[in-house]
């Protein structure tokens, strides 16, 4: 079964998923995630993460310590060049890039034996 990308469902009518939702929507099928958690990290998107952190990342880790594996927060770092939504920000690369980066690595996660 082929797994929609996160980028297909950030900001895209009718839901217009933040960030976080949209990873946590990605995965949904595989990892039996909640419509009701999905909706409830609407309050990760746009900077609202802990500590700050990009919320793509925060809803990819969350995640992975679901399913008992390790955090992605130094690939990402290395892939993005910051973990900070603002630092992030202040990059002027575009949120989607960013999605697309933390779907690819929980995937790669994912599939690691």
């Amino acid at each position: 079964m082929t797994r929609t990308k996160a980028t297909n469902y950030f900001r895209v009518e009718p839901e217009k998923l933040n960030c976080a939702q949209s990873m946590l929507k990605a995965f949904q099928t595989q990892l039996n995630i909640s419509e009701e958690t999905i909706a409830e990290f609407r309050r990760y998107g746009g900077g609202r993460a802990p500590e700050g952190i990009c919320g793509a990342l925060y809803a990819a880790d969350y995640l992975l310590k679901q399913q008992g594996k390790n955090s992605i927060q130094e690939e990402f770092r290395q892939k993005a060049g910051a973990i900070m939504c603002r630092e992030l920000k202040k990059s002027k690369t575009l949120c989607e890039w960013r999605v697309n980066i933390a779907d690819e690595l929980l995937e790669e996660k994912l599939t690691d034996f």
